[in-house]
C-alpha cells in the first residue's frame, strides 16, 4: 500500500527532487520476513566490509563513505551491535528538530549509523511536515557511497516502502522452515508493489555450503514458478561461536575476527554486491524519493 500525496505536496515533492543532484549513491535494502534471522547483524557486517573493501585490481584499500541506516522504527538495535549510544535518531529528524547529517554517529569501525527511531512504529504514519523532514534529511547524506538500510523484520508497509525504494534489496533467512516461508512471503510482499524488482538472497547459521545451496534453491525455484521472478543466489554465512561472541562484545564479528569463514563469508558477498551496476537513470536518490512516498 502506497502512501498517497496531495497535490500540493506532490508538487513539493518534485520540486526537492528536481533540486537534488544526481550521485551514484547505492542504496541496500536488507531485509528478512521473520525476526532473529541476523539481519542487523549482517547489515552491520557487511557496511564495514564494504568501506573496506580492495580494489580488485590494485588490492589497495579504496576509502568508500558507507552509512548503515536502522530503519526499524520500532525496537532500533544496529547501534547495540556497536557499542554505540546515539544521542539522537530518525525521530528527531522527523521532528524538525536536526537535520539528518547532525544525527549520523561516526564508529570505530569505518561506518557512520543513523540511529532508529524505537517506539515509533510506521513511517506511514508521518504527516506532511514529517514526510518533509526526513526527505530533506536524506538528501543531506547523498554523498554517501553506500547506505545501507536495515528494515524492521516482517511484512508490513513500513518495510515494503524501504524495499522498494532501494536499488537493491538483500532478504536474509536462515535454514530453518519458518524463516524459509517467511522468506518468501516478503519476497511475494515485493513483487506485487515493484515493477522491476532487485532481489539478492544470502541464507544464513549454515552448517556447510551444501546447506546454503539446499535453501536458496528451495527459494529461488518457488519464487521462479508461482512469482515469475528471479532471485539471485549472492552466498550464505556459517553458523558459527564467533558471530554469539561478537554480539556479547559489541565488535562486529568482521572487525573481531577477520579471517574468521564467516568474515569470508560476509566479504564474498560484498563483492558480489560490488559487481552489480546500477543503471545510469536509475542512480542516486530519484528513483528512492519516488517510491518511498509515492
Amino acid at each position: 500500500m502506497s502512501v498517497l500525496l496531495g497535490p500540493d505536496q506532490a508538487e513539493g515533492l518534485r520540486k526537492m527532487m528536481g533540486e537534488i543532484p544526481k550521485t551514484d549513491t547505492k542504496i541496500i535494502a536488507v531485509t528478512s520476513g521473520k525476526g532473529g534471522v541476523g539481519k542487523s547483524n549482517f547489515a552491520v557486517n557487511l557496511g564495514i566490509t564494504l568501506a573496506h573493501m580492495k580494489d580488485p585490481n590494485s588490492e589497495k584499500e579504496v576509502k568508500r563513505r558507507v552509512i548503515v541506516m536502522d530503519a526499524d522504527l520500532g525496537l532500533a538495535n544496529v547501534n547495540v551491535l556497536l557499542g554505540v549510544i546515539p544521542k539522537h535518531n530518525l525521530l528527531h529528524v522527523m521532528r524538525g528538530q536536526k537535520r539528518m547529517d547532525e544525527i549520523i554517529t561516526s564508529t570505530d569501525y569505518g561506518i557512520d549509523i543513523i540511529a532508529g527511531a524505537s517506539g515509533f512504529a510506521q513511517l506511514a504514519n508521518l504527516d506532511d511536515k514529517q514526510k518533509k523532514n526526513f526527505i530533506e534529511g536524506l538528501a543531506e547524506i547523498s554523498d554517501a557511497d553506500y547506505i545501507i538500510i536495515d528494515t524492521s523484520a516482517g511484512i508490513s508497509d513500513n518495510v515494503v516502502k524501504f524495499v522498494i525504494s532501494a536499488h537493491e534489496t538483500v532478504v536474509v533467512t536462515t535454514p530453518e522452515p519458518t524463516a524459509i516461508t517467511d522468506a518468501y512471503g516478503i519476497i511475494k510482499s515485493i513483487v506485487v508493489e515493484s515493477e522491476i524488482p532487485n532481489i539478492k538472497l544470502v541464507v544464513n547459521r549454515v552448517r556447510n555450503a551444501a546447506e546454503g545451496a539446499k535453501v536458496a534453491h528451495k527459494i529461488i525455484e518457488i519464487a521462479g514458478q508461482f512469482l515469475n521472478v528471479k532471485i539471485e543466489n549472492i552466498g550464505f554465512i556459517y553458523d558459527e561461536q564467533v558471530v554469539s561472541d561478537a554480539v556479547r562484545r559489541q565488535i562486529p564479528f568482521v572487525a573481531l575476527a577477520p579471517k574468521s569463514n564467516v568474515s569470508l563469508c560476509v566479504n564474498h558477498i560484498g563483492r558480489r554486491l560490488m559487481n552489480i551496476d546500477i543503471p545510469e537513470e536509475e542512480a542516486g536518490w530519484r528513483k528512492f524519493f519516488k517510491n518511498l512516498f509515492g
